[in-house]
């Protein structure tokens, strides 16, 4: 009986490791693309570490600067990448002329988009480690080994809340054929701007820094950097977990619930016939 109840499990597990093994295959086919796009993130990331260098404070104080910005680029950069693939899976599929085929397929949505959401997380990680030692190599970073292993447990606990908003993201190509891919750089840029990625939060307007408390990046920059710049302490830990937690909880159950919706409409008005 065991066995039965988890087959239909395991067939959803298998048919998403499928989604990501064809994403990597497609990332392979454009591997000159993605080579280009990853020049330019690490040409972008050390040019904002290097913006330490150029103000006038002390040696310990630039080091702590260099830091700072560091695992502020590093942060947005696996979360960027980590929302880009997801929420640009959809254009993925008109440009390979497969959305069709891939909507009108017998898999579940939840199976689709879980396979898109583990192909984001690989693709993160892969491009994100790839940053991290250009940037050790060209800058000697030295955090706090202490705090590791909390880093790795806020990355992962806030890779779901991103996944949450990657998936909301992902109706916008579904409705907006034309210019949805587009859109969803918009959100990423507000993220980037409220998050205090490269600057603390403290530095926005009034209102800017209430509504950062609905960006999970914000409280994954705020652990990260008490973990590898200060102590880690376990009220620092929890307190960024928990905010990240309840955030995953309410931005995924409404992510899926409005990729059905826009998946709807999309068939019901023909969009998905819309390929290029």
């Amino acid at each position: 009986m065991a066995v039965a109840n988890a087959s239909p499990v395991w067939r959803s597990v298998k048919a998403s490791y499928a989604l990501v093994e064809r994403n990597v295959n497609l990332s392979k086919r454009y591997w000159g693309w993605e080579i280009a796009f990853l020049v330019y993130t690490i040409a972008q990331s050390m040019a904002i570490v290097y913006i330490a260098y150029a103000t006038p404070m002390k040696p310990s104080a630039v080091a702590h600067m260099v830091l700072y910005l560091a695992v502020g680029t590093l942060t947005w950069s696996y979360m960027a990448s980590l929302f880009q693939a997801i929420a640009e899976s959809v254009q993925w599929e008109r440009w390979e002329g497969t959305i069709e085929y891939t909507m009108m397929s017998p898999i579940s949505r939840l199976t689709y988009l879980l396979g898109s959401s583990l192909f984001g997380v690989v693709y993160g990680l892969a491009r994100s480690a790839v940053v991290l030692l250009a940037l050790v190599a060209t800058f000697h970073l030295s955090p706090n080994p202490a705090g590791l292993w909390p880093t790795l447990l806020i990355i992962a606990v806030g890779s779901l809340s991103f996944i949450g908003i990657g998936i909301m993201a992902a109706t916008l190509p579904l409705l907006f054929t034309e210019k949805g891919a587009q859109m969803t750089y918009v959100i990423e840029a507000l993220l980037l701007l409220i998050s205090g990625v490269y600057y603390p939060v403290s530095v926005l307007p009034g209102l800017v820094q209430a509504v950062s408390h609905l960006s999970p990046a914000t409280y994954i920059l705020n652990g990260i950097r008490t973990c590898l710049l200060g102590t880690p302490t376990q009220s620092a830990v929890v307190g960024a977990l928990i905010p990240l937690i309840i955030i995953g909880v309410v931005t995924i159950p409404l992510g899926i619930l409005l990729w059905a919706q826009a998946e709807t409409f999309a068939k019901r008005t023909g969009r998905l016939k819309r390929t290029g």
